[in-house]
């Protein structure tokens, strides 16, 4: 359903996801993820756009989730993460978009989540450079990271990074992602529970995504 820009968003920007998964991850096309759970974090760049009318270019937002069974299942608990440097007003449009509250594919994600634990306003650092993405996301006490994680796609025989189209599971819904592996995927939130290292795991990107309510 079409909405006016001063309800819904229309966002463009870039994916960095990576898992306790093997890779590739068994969740992208609807399978149990390895060991039943899956321990993951979603971060979207926004390069550009607007939620409920409020312009969210370069901002970020990282979710952290832990995930009981099937993603489908639902029942997630998840600590988010927002840019320090979005505005008050800019911070409360984007968590009306990432929360559902504007409809559209994000609320469909927001509806998995049955445990939002807390949420903090922390520096986010995101660059992706020849395919290799980084994401590090500030400690709330203000000392070291929360999220310290490295990736890097599958290529193929050209040298090209390996794409997954039209998967049953997608947190860029419509878009297509780059499939590969996280070098480093370290999570230090010991106060929420959320404590794990993983190296050689599952990695996704979505390269110049674009999410919206206005179609």
């Amino acid at each position: 359903m079409a909405t006016t820009e001063a309800t819904g968003y229309d966002l463009r920007g870039d994916l960095i996801e990576a898992c306790s998964c093997m890779g590739p991850c068994p969740c992208w096309v609807a399978d149990d993820p390895d060991g039943g759970f899956c321990n993951s974090f979603t971060g979207y760049h926004f390069r550009s756009g607007h939620a409920r009318g409020v312009d969210v270019s370069g901002l970020s937002t990282v979710s952290l989730v832990q995930i009981p069974g099937h993603v489908h299942d639902g029942n997630w608990r998840e600590v988010m993460f927002v840019d320090a440097n979005a505005s008050d007003e800019q911070h409360e449009a984007l968590m009306d978009a990432i929360q559902g509250r504007l409809g559209g594919p994000l609320a469909d994600l927001a509806a998995l989540i049955t445990d939002r634990v807390a949420t903090y306003r922390v520096p986010i650092e995101y660059t992706v450079e020849n395919g290799v993405g980084t994401v590090r996301v500030g400690h709330p006490s203000g000392s070291g990271y929360a999220i310290d994680a490295l990736m890097e796609p599958y290529r193929g025989p050209d040298g090209e990074p390996t794409r997954l189209v039209n998967s049953a599971w997608n947190t860029i819904p419509g878009n297509e992602a780059l499939v590969g592996k996280a070098s480093r995927n370290i999570i230090n939130v010991p106060e929420h529970e959320m404590e794990w290292a993983y190296e050689g795991r599952n990695s996704i990107q979505g390269l110049g995504f674009r999410m919206t309510t206005d179609e």
